[in-house]
């Protein structure tokens, strides 16, 4: 066994074409992820998985939405347990029939994964995480008023709701996913930054927010003492200067050369920035490397021919 490797799958991967975001045609695309992923558990790693559920959370709030007339909203917790469960199922069944067809016998599960933050967090008093689709001025104030949201105008196309966005602290049932993953099973958890919730003198609590699916990706690296953590992404590189005709594409950053880059604004809050600070947070943690790379390319760059590498 070479180790064990977190990899975080964006929930934007999920869906290739807006056209095409049925939830057959998001197993279409989770079955070629986990192609990638089987090839790593062939050549000898263990794998712990996580992913993005941002569009999948706004594509079922949206539904709720439009049923309001029969039907009472979903609160945001419960919309993240659901699609933990949904995407899980997905992953789950993928990789299953990826490693029949390879003749491995191991087995992918599930956890709906809780994680801790802290009610005094600043993102509290700052909401900025568009959840849902866009509202009239009209739906946005009754929101406002009858369920307590927090809306924005959205460069002009609309009225959105918007949620906090805290650190996570600690994962509730990180306990039974090591167990797991030292038993061998390949542990699908974490998922959408996992279930938002507060630690109220011992009982937990739910509550509306998002919590950044790179950073608990990040912490659960640390939690378990993976010897990767593998970010997907949309490209296949990390690149400075991006979109400019000066675009160059990275293949191995130092903490040192990534933190410059940061404070040059090279990775955008809203892009690139977390799955970097991602990573350099799992270093100064103790990780041993980073890798951010397209879904597409794991495999490749896990042998070093692809991807962006960071390490210490």
């Amino acid at each position: 066994m070479k180790g064990t490797a977190v990899v975080a799958i964006g929930g934007n991967s999920l869906i290739k074409d807006k056209k095409r975001n049925g939830l057959y045609d998001q197993l279409a695309n989770v079955r070629d992820t986990c192609h990638n992923i089987a090839e790593l558990v062939a050549r000898g790693w263990n794998v712990a998985i996580t992913h993005g559920n941002g569009p999948q959370v706004g594509f079922l709030i949206r539904r709720a939405e439009l049923a309001t007339e029969e039907l009472p909203l979903i609160p945001l917790e419960f919309a993240g347990a659901d699609t933990q469960g949904c995407i899980g199922y997905m992953i789950q069944q993928s990789l299953m029939n990826e490693f029949h067809r390879r003749g491995i016998n191991r087995q992918a599960v599930t956890v709906v994964t809780q994680v801790v933050v802290d009610r005094d967090d600043p993102a509290f008093q700052n909401p900025t995480k568009p959840i849902g689709g866009f509202m009239s001025k009209e739906e946005a104030e009754r929101h406002s008023r009858e369920d307590d949201w927090t809306i924005v105008e959205d460069a002009g196309r609309g009225w959105r709701r918007v949620v906090p966005s805290p650190d996570p602290k600690a994962i509730v049932e990180i306990a039974a996913i090591k167990d797991l993953i030292d038993r061998g099973y390949i542990v699908i958890c974490v998922g959408g930054g996992g279930i938002p919730v507060v630690d109220q003198n011992g009982e937990l609590e739910g509550i509306a927010a998002v919590i950044d699916k790179d950073y608990a990706s990040s912490l659960l690296a640390s939690e378990i003492r993976s010897e990767m953590l593998i970010i997907s992404t949309g490209v296949e590189k990390v690149a400075i200067d991006f979109g400019k005709p000066e675009q160059r594409e990275l293949d191995r950053l130092t903490v040192a050369e990534s933190e410059a880059f940061m404070a040059a604004g090279q990775f955008p809050p809203g892009n690139m920035g977390p799955k970097v600070t991602a990573i350099l947070r799992y270093l100064k943690n103790g990780g041993r490397e980073g890798l951010i790379t397209s879904p597409a390319a794991i495999v490749a760059a896990m042998e070093g021919k692809a991807g962006t590498r960071i390490v210490p």
